[in-house]
Protein backbone atom coordinates (compact mmCIF):
# COMPACT_ATOMS: atom_id res chain seq x y z
CA UNK A 1 0.00 0.00 0.00
CA UNK A 2 3.31 3.47 -1.27
CA UNK A 3 2.50 1.31 0.47
CA UNK A 4 0.26 0.52 -0.27
CA UNK A 5 -0.77 0.99 1.44
CA UNK A 6 -1.36 -1.12 1.85
CA UNK A 7 -1.86 -0.81 0.49
CA UNK A 8 0.91 0.84 -0.82
CA UNK A 9 3.82 3.79 0.25
CA UNK A 10 6.58 5.30 -1.75
CA UNK A 11 7.04 8.61 -1.99
CA UNK A 12 7.15 10.56 -5.55
CA UNK A 13 10.56 11.33 -5.30
CA UNK A 14 11.92 7.96 -4.22
CA UNK A 15 9.67 6.07 -7.07
CA UNK A 16 11.01 8.42 -9.34
CA UNK A 17 14.72 7.64 -8.41
CA UNK A 18 14.35 4.14 -9.04
CA UNK A 19 12.77 4.32 -12.41
CA UNK A 20 15.45 4.23 -15.32
CA UNK A 21 14.75 5.64 -18.75
CA UNK A 22 11.56 7.55 -19.00
CA UNK A 23 9.02 6.74 -21.52
CA UNK A 24 7.57 8.69 -24.30
CA UNK A 25 4.11 7.07 -23.97
CA UNK A 26 1.99 10.63 -23.80
CA UNK A 27 -1.81 10.57 -21.05
CA UNK A 28 -4.59 12.47 -20.32
CA UNK A 29 -6.09 12.63 -16.96
CA UNK A 30 -10.14 12.26 -17.22
CA UNK A 31 -12.86 12.34 -14.88
CA UNK A 32 -16.03 9.56 -14.30
CA UNK A 33 -18.85 10.74 -12.33
CA UNK A 34 -21.59 9.08 -10.78
CA UNK A 35 -24.87 10.93 -10.22
CA UNK A 36 -25.17 8.25 -7.01
CA UNK A 37 -23.51 5.46 -5.48
CA UNK A 38 -24.37 3.05 -2.43
CA UNK A 39 -21.64 2.01 -0.60
CA UNK A 40 -21.46 -1.82 0.93
CA UNK A 41 -22.54 0.29 4.19
CA UNK A 42 -25.80 1.01 2.55
CA UNK A 43 -25.21 4.89 2.47
CA UNK A 44 -25.84 6.69 -0.61
CA UNK A 45 -23.55 9.67 -1.60
CA UNK A 46 -24.27 12.09 -4.46
CA UNK A 47 -21.79 13.17 -7.36
CA UNK A 48 -19.32 10.35 -6.72
CA UNK A 49 -16.18 11.65 -8.99
CA UNK A 50 -12.74 9.69 -9.53
CA UNK A 51 -9.84 10.40 -12.23
CA UNK A 52 -9.13 7.61 -14.41
CA UNK A 53 -6.47 7.43 -17.29
CA UNK A 54 -5.88 4.68 -20.13
CA UNK A 55 -3.49 3.45 -21.94
CA UNK A 56 -3.61 1.56 -25.54
CA UNK A 57 -6.99 1.08 -27.60
CA UNK A 58 -9.93 -0.84 -27.08
CA UNK A 59 -10.59 -2.91 -29.47
CA UNK A 60 -13.92 -3.68 -31.49
CA UNK A 61 -15.26 -6.46 -28.96
CA UNK A 62 -13.75 -4.93 -26.20
CA UNK A 63 -11.65 -7.79 -24.91
CA UNK A 64 -8.50 -6.60 -24.50
CA UNK A 65 -9.12 -4.57 -21.14
CA UNK A 66 -6.74 -4.64 -18.48
CA UNK A 67 -7.75 -2.78 -14.84
CA UNK A 68 -4.36 -1.83 -12.85
CA UNK A 69 -4.87 -0.52 -9.34
CA UNK A 70 -3.04 1.45 -7.45
CA UNK A 71 -1.40 1.17 -4.09
CA UNK A 72 -1.97 3.46 -0.92
CA UNK A 73 -0.88 6.26 -1.16
CA UNK A 74 -0.73 6.32 -4.74
CA UNK A 75 -3.29 7.50 -7.84
CA UNK A 76 -4.48 6.12 -11.18
CA UNK A 77 -1.05 7.59 -12.82
CA UNK A 78 0.55 3.89 -13.31
CA UNK A 79 2.64 4.79 -17.11
CA UNK A 80 3.05 7.62 -19.42
CA UNK A 81 3.62 10.86 -18.46
CA UNK A 82 1.13 13.95 -18.56
CA UNK A 83 4.04 16.14 -20.06
CA UNK A 84 7.58 15.51 -21.83
CA UNK A 85 9.12 17.71 -19.10
CA UNK A 86 7.53 15.33 -16.14
CA UNK A 87 10.00 14.36 -14.29
CA UNK A 88 8.83 10.77 -14.22
CA UNK A 89 6.79 8.40 -15.58
CA UNK A 90 4.00 6.42 -13.84
CA UNK A 91 4.54 4.02 -11.11
CA UNK A 92 4.38 0.81 -12.98
CA UNK A 93 5.96 2.54 -16.38
CA UNK A 94 8.62 -0.26 -16.71
CA UNK A 95 6.07 -3.08 -17.18
CA UNK A 96 2.81 -0.85 -18.81
CA UNK A 97 3.55 0.10 -22.27
CA UNK A 98 4.08 -0.06 -26.28
CA UNK A 99 6.01 -3.81 -26.64
CA UNK A 100 6.36 -3.94 -22.78
CA UNK A 101 5.50 -7.25 -20.16
CA UNK A 102 1.97 -5.52 -20.31
CA UNK A 103 1.41 -4.39 -23.96
CA UNK A 104 -0.03 -1.47 -25.15
CA UNK A 105 -0.37 -1.96 -28.80
CA UNK A 106 -1.96 -5.36 -27.56
CA UNK A 107 -4.31 -4.02 -24.43
CA UNK A 108 -6.14 -1.14 -23.42
CA UNK A 109 -4.84 -0.12 -20.05
CA UNK A 110 -7.28 1.39 -17.51
CA UNK A 111 -6.05 3.03 -14.18
CA UNK A 112 -8.37 4.76 -11.73
CA UNK A 113 -8.35 6.98 -9.08
CA UNK A 114 -10.09 5.31 -5.56
CA UNK A 115 -12.66 7.11 -3.44
CA UNK A 116 -10.73 8.50 -0.14
CA UNK A 117 -7.50 8.62 -2.77
CA UNK A 118 -4.80 10.53 -0.25
CA UNK A 119 -3.83 12.86 -2.92
CA UNK A 120 -6.30 15.27 -2.32
CA UNK A 121 -4.04 18.23 -3.09
CA UNK A 122 -3.01 17.13 -6.44
CA UNK A 123 -4.54 18.55 -9.29
CA UNK A 124 -3.78 15.29 -11.33
CA UNK A 125 -6.01 13.78 -8.50
CA UNK A 126 -9.61 13.06 -8.76
CA UNK A 127 -11.55 11.63 -5.43
CA UNK A 128 -14.70 11.46 -3.60
CA UNK A 129 -14.20 11.58 0.47
CA UNK A 130 -14.47 13.37 3.64
CA UNK A 131 -12.62 16.28 2.08
CA UNK A 132 -15.37 16.73 -0.40
CA UNK A 133 -18.60 19.05 -0.48
CA UNK A 134 -21.52 16.81 0.35
CA UNK A 135 -24.62 18.35 -1.84
CA UNK A 136 -26.93 18.02 1.02
CA UNK A 137 -25.20 20.19 3.06
CA UNK A 138 -22.59 22.73 0.90
CA UNK A 139 -19.60 21.57 3.55
CA UNK A 140 -17.34 19.59 3.57
CA UNK A 141 -18.53 16.01 4.74
CA UNK A 142 -15.27 15.40 7.60
CA UNK A 143 -16.18 12.27 9.42
CA UNK A 144 -19.76 12.18 8.42
CA UNK A 145 -18.55 10.58 5.55
CA UNK A 146 -19.44 7.07 5.78
CA UNK A 147 -16.55 4.06 6.10
CA UNK A 148 -15.70 2.95 2.80
CA UNK A 149 -13.70 -0.33 2.19
CA UNK A 150 -12.11 -2.24 -0.87
CA UNK A 151 -15.42 -3.35 -2.28
CA UNK A 152 -16.35 0.00 -2.46
CA UNK A 153 -13.56 1.07 -4.61
CA UNK A 154 -14.04 -2.18 -6.86
CA UNK A 155 -17.66 -1.21 -7.32
CA UNK A 156 -16.94 2.62 -8.65
CA UNK A 157 -14.36 0.82 -10.65
CA UNK A 158 -16.72 -1.42 -12.60
CA UNK A 159 -18.77 1.23 -13.39
CA UNK A 160 -16.16 2.87 -15.08
CA UNK A 161 -15.40 -0.14 -16.75
CA UNK A 162 -18.97 -0.83 -17.87
CA UNK A 163 -19.06 2.17 -18.78
CA UNK A 164 -16.87 1.59 -21.42
CA UNK A 165 -18.96 -1.28 -22.85
CA UNK A 166 -16.67 -3.84 -21.26
CA UNK A 167 -17.84 -6.67 -19.88
CA UNK A 168 -14.94 -8.76 -19.06
CA UNK A 169 -11.03 -7.52 -17.90
CA UNK A 170 -8.23 -10.12 -19.54
CA UNK A 171 -6.33 -8.77 -16.91
CA UNK A 172 -6.98 -6.97 -13.10
CA UNK A 173 -3.23 -6.11 -11.12
CA UNK A 174 -2.15 -3.85 -8.80
CA UNK A 175 0.73 -3.28 -5.73
CA UNK A 176 0.30 -3.24 -1.99
CA UNK A 177 -3.80 -2.34 -1.65
CA UNK A 178 -3.80 -2.32 -5.42
CA UNK A 179 -3.28 -6.46 -5.05
CA UNK A 180 -6.14 -6.27 -2.51
CA UNK A 181 -8.54 -4.73 -4.82
CA UNK A 182 -6.93 -7.14 -7.13
CA UNK A 183 -8.09 -10.33 -5.04
CA UNK A 184 -11.55 -8.34 -4.48
CA UNK A 185 -12.25 -8.09 -8.37
CA UNK A 186 -11.07 -12.03 -8.48
CA UNK A 187 -13.80 -13.19 -5.73
CA UNK A 188 -16.57 -10.50 -5.51
CA UNK A 189 -16.77 -10.51 -9.86
CA UNK A 190 -15.00 -13.69 -11.05
CA UNK A 191 -17.12 -13.63 -14.22
CA UNK A 192 -15.48 -10.40 -14.81
CA UNK A 193 -12.06 -11.29 -14.41
CA UNK A 194 -10.16 -13.37 -17.01
CA UNK A 195 -6.48 -13.19 -15.07
CA UNK A 196 -5.57 -11.37 -11.95
CA UNK A 197 -2.05 -10.26 -10.73
CA UNK A 198 -1.63 -9.30 -7.33
CA UNK A 199 1.96 -7.67 -6.46
CA UNK A 200 3.21 -7.00 -2.73
CA UNK A 201 -0.27 -8.15 -0.89
CA UNK A 202 -2.10 -10.53 0.35
CA UNK A 203 -6.02 -11.80 0.50
CA UNK A 204 -6.44 -10.87 4.05
CA UNK A 205 -5.59 -8.19 6.65
CA UNK A 206 -4.13 -9.77 9.12
CA UNK A 207 -4.01 -8.89 12.99
CA UNK A 208 -0.39 -7.37 12.62
CA UNK A 209 -1.08 -5.74 9.86
CA UNK A 210 -4.47 -4.04 11.44
CA UNK A 211 -2.24 -3.20 14.60
CA UNK A 212 1.00 -1.68 12.10
CA UNK A 213 -2.03 0.23 10.54
CA UNK A 214 -3.20 1.28 13.93
CA UNK A 215 0.12 2.62 14.74
CA UNK A 216 0.34 4.34 11.41
CA UNK A 217 -2.85 6.72 12.00
CA UNK A 218 -1.96 7.67 15.79
CA UNK A 219 0.03 10.30 14.83
CA UNK A 220 -2.96 12.34 13.12
CA UNK A 221 -5.19 11.30 15.95
CA UNK A 222 -3.05 13.12 18.83
CA UNK A 223 -2.25 15.92 16.83
CA UNK A 224 -4.48 18.67 18.54
CA UNK A 225 -5.86 20.34 15.05
CA UNK A 226 -7.64 17.53 13.88
CA UNK A 227 -10.15 18.08 15.84
CA UNK A 228 -12.21 15.00 15.95
CA UNK A 229 -12.11 15.25 12.05
CA UNK A 230 -13.43 18.54 12.03
CA UNK A 231 -10.09 20.85 10.69
CA UNK A 232 -11.46 22.51 7.10
CA UNK A 233 -11.31 25.69 6.96
CA UNK A 234 -8.74 25.38 10.22
CA UNK A 235 -5.50 24.74 9.93
CA UNK A 236 -4.89 21.13 9.23
CA UNK A 237 -2.63 18.65 10.99
CA UNK A 238 -0.11 18.59 9.21
CA UNK A 239 2.36 17.77 11.94
CA UNK A 240 0.53 14.75 12.76
CA UNK A 241 -0.01 13.81 9.09
CA UNK A 242 4.31 14.47 8.59
CA UNK A 243 4.88 12.16 10.96
CA UNK A 244 2.06 9.46 10.05
CA UNK A 245 3.82 9.13 6.54
CA UNK A 246 7.42 9.06 8.13
CA UNK A 247 6.06 6.20 9.68
CA UNK A 248 4.54 4.78 6.10
CA UNK A 249 7.43 5.49 4.43
CA UNK A 250 9.72 3.48 6.88
CA UNK A 251 7.74 0.29 6.65
CA UNK A 252 7.71 0.32 3.31
CA UNK A 253 11.07 0.04 3.16
CA UNK A 254 14.03 -2.41 4.24
CA UNK A 255 17.11 -2.25 7.06
CA UNK A 256 19.07 -2.84 3.98
CA UNK A 257 18.92 -0.07 1.69
CA UNK A 258 18.67 2.13 4.88
CA UNK A 259 21.80 0.83 6.42
CA UNK A 260 23.60 0.65 2.85
CA UNK A 261 22.42 4.29 2.17
CA UNK A 262 22.06 6.09 5.33
CA UNK A 263 23.71 4.29 7.89
CA UNK A 264 24.40 5.81 11.25
CA UNK A 265 25.37 9.16 9.52
CA UNK A 266 24.42 12.62 11.78
CA UNK A 267 21.67 15.11 10.50
CA UNK A 268 24.37 17.94 10.45
CA UNK A 269 28.04 17.40 10.70
CA UNK A 270 28.90 18.23 13.99
CA UNK A 271 25.79 17.74 15.59
CA UNK A 272 26.93 14.41 17.44
CA UNK A 273 23.21 13.04 18.03
CA UNK A 274 25.08 11.66 20.98
CA UNK A 275 25.78 15.55 22.61
CA UNK A 276 22.25 16.73 22.58
CA UNK A 277 18.57 15.14 22.87
CA UNK A 278 17.21 17.26 19.88
CA UNK A 279 20.34 16.15 17.40
CA UNK A 280 19.18 14.16 14.64
CA UNK A 281 20.58 11.06 12.80
CA UNK A 282 20.53 11.69 8.90
CA UNK A 283 18.06 9.10 8.45
CA UNK A 284 15.06 10.46 11.35
CA UNK A 285 15.76 13.75 8.92
CA UNK A 286 15.20 12.07 5.65
CA UNK A 287 12.04 10.54 7.13
CA UNK A 288 10.97 13.59 8.57
CA UNK A 289 11.09 15.52 5.44
CA UNK A 290 9.42 13.36 3.25
CA UNK A 291 6.76 12.80 5.41
CA UNK A 292 6.20 17.10 6.05
CA UNK A 293 6.50 17.10 2.03
CA UNK A 294 4.04 14.78 1.43
CA UNK A 295 1.48 16.11 4.04
CA UNK A 296 0.98 18.93 2.24
CA UNK A 297 -0.78 17.77 -0.34
CA UNK A 298 -2.46 15.29 1.39
CA UNK A 299 -5.73 14.70 3.65
CA UNK A 300 -5.58 13.43 7.29
CA UNK A 301 -9.52 12.61 7.06
CA UNK A 302 -8.88 10.67 3.61
CA UNK A 303 -5.62 8.85 5.29
CA UNK A 304 -7.37 7.43 8.27
CA UNK A 305 -9.93 6.31 5.54
CA UNK A 306 -7.55 4.50 4.36
CA UNK A 307 -6.39 2.72 7.37
CA UNK A 308 -10.20 1.59 7.75
CA UNK A 309 -10.39 0.18 4.14
CA UNK A 310 -7.11 -1.86 4.53
CA UNK A 311 -7.91 -3.10 8.24
CA UNK A 312 -11.39 -4.60 7.13
CA UNK A 313 -10.19 -5.94 3.83
CA UNK A 314 -10.51 -9.88 3.53
CA UNK A 315 -11.40 -10.84 -0.28
CA UNK A 316 -14.70 -11.42 -0.92
CA UNK A 317 -15.96 -10.04 2.68
CA UNK A 318 -16.19 -13.41 4.07
CA UNK A 319 -13.48 -15.14 5.20
CA UNK A 320 -10.31 -16.34 3.51
CA UNK A 321 -10.81 -19.44 2.11
CA UNK A 322 -14.88 -18.72 1.58
CA UNK A 323 -12.84 -15.39 -1.06
CA UNK A 324 -10.60 -17.88 -2.64
CA UNK A 325 -13.43 -20.29 -2.52
CA UNK A 326 -15.20 -17.77 -4.83
CA UNK A 327 -12.00 -16.76 -7.56
CA UNK A 328 -12.17 -18.71 -10.94
CA UNK A 329 -9.57 -16.52 -12.22
CA UNK A 330 -5.94 -17.99 -12.91
CA UNK A 331 -3.65 -15.95 -10.59
CA UNK A 332 -0.37 -14.78 -10.87
CA UNK A 333 1.05 -13.48 -7.55
CA UNK A 334 4.47 -11.70 -6.70
CA UNK A 335 5.71 -10.96 -3.70
CA UNK A 336 9.43 -9.60 -2.26
CA UNK A 337 10.20 -11.69 0.60
CA UNK A 338 11.74 -8.95 2.51
CA UNK A 339 8.32 -7.20 2.79
CA UNK A 340 7.76 -5.64 6.15
CA UNK A 341 3.84 -4.85 5.06
CA UNK A 342 2.65 -7.89 3.79
CA UNK A 343 5.40 -10.44 5.57
CA UNK A 344 6.13 -13.81 4.45
CA UNK A 345 3.90 -15.61 6.80
CA UNK A 346 0.96 -13.51 5.34
CA UNK A 347 2.27 -14.11 1.80
CA UNK A 348 2.35 -18.35 2.64
CA UNK A 349 -1.40 -17.81 4.52
CA UNK A 350 -2.60 -16.79 0.77
CA UNK A 351 -1.02 -19.22 -1.02
CA UNK A 352 -2.13 -21.65 0.99
CA UNK A 353 -5.51 -21.10 1.23
CA UNK A 354 -5.51 -20.69 -2.90
CA UNK A 355 -3.63 -24.28 -3.02
CA UNK A 356 -6.62 -25.26 -0.23
CA UNK A 357 -9.12 -23.92 -2.97
CA UNK A 358 -7.72 -26.02 -5.46
CA UNK A 359 -7.01 -22.14 -7.29
CA UNK A 360 -4.43 -22.09 -10.10
CA UNK A 361 -2.03 -19.64 -8.87
CA UNK A 362 1.70 -19.22 -9.56
CA UNK A 363 3.68 -17.47 -7.07
CA UNK A 364 7.12 -15.69 -8.33
CA UNK A 365 8.92 -13.27 -6.38
CA UNK A 366 11.10 -10.13 -6.96
CA UNK A 367 14.43 -9.66 -5.43
CA UNK A 368 15.99 -6.13 -4.20
CA UNK A 369 16.89 -3.67 -0.79
CA UNK A 370 13.65 -2.00 -0.80
CA UNK A 371 11.48 -4.27 0.87
CA UNK A 372 7.93 -3.70 -0.03
CA UNK A 373 8.67 -0.60 -2.24
CA UNK A 374 10.17 -3.17 -4.87
CA UNK A 375 6.83 -4.17 -6.20
CA UNK A 376 6.98 -1.00 -7.16
CA UNK A 377 10.08 0.37 -8.22
CA UNK A 378 11.70 -3.40 -8.84
CA UNK A 379 8.93 -4.97 -11.17
CA UNK A 380 10.91 -5.05 -14.16
CA UNK A 381 12.59 -8.31 -13.11
CA UNK A 382 9.30 -10.11 -13.00
CA UNK A 383 8.62 -8.82 -16.78
CA UNK A 384 8.85 -12.78 -18.12
CA UNK A 385 6.73 -13.90 -15.52
CA UNK A 386 4.30 -11.54 -16.43
CA UNK A 387 4.98 -12.08 -20.22
CA UNK A 388 4.20 -15.83 -19.87
CA UNK A 389 1.23 -15.32 -17.57
CA UNK A 390 -0.47 -13.44 -20.37
CA UNK A 391 0.47 -15.93 -23.02
CA UNK A 392 -1.10 -18.55 -21.53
Amino acid sequence: MRIWITGVLALAGWVAAGMAGAQDLMVEKKVFELPSFTTQSGRTLKQVRVGWESYGTLNADKSNAVLICHFFSGNSHAAGKYAASDAAPGYWDAIIGPGKAIDTDKYFVIASDTLVNLNTGDPKTTTTGPASIDPDTGKPYALDFPIVGIRDFVEVQKALVESLGIKKLALVAGPSMGSLQTFEWAASHPEMVAKAMPVIGAAEADAMLIGWLDVWAAPVLVDSNWNGGNYYGKAPPLAGLAKALAAVTLQANHQDWANATFGRRPAKEGDDPAKALLNRFQFQSVLDNAGAARAKVSDANHFLYLIKANQLFTAGGTSLADGMAKIRAPMLYITQPKDLVFTPDAVERTVKAAKDAGRDITHVTIDGSRGHLDGVMSMKQAEGAIRAFLAK
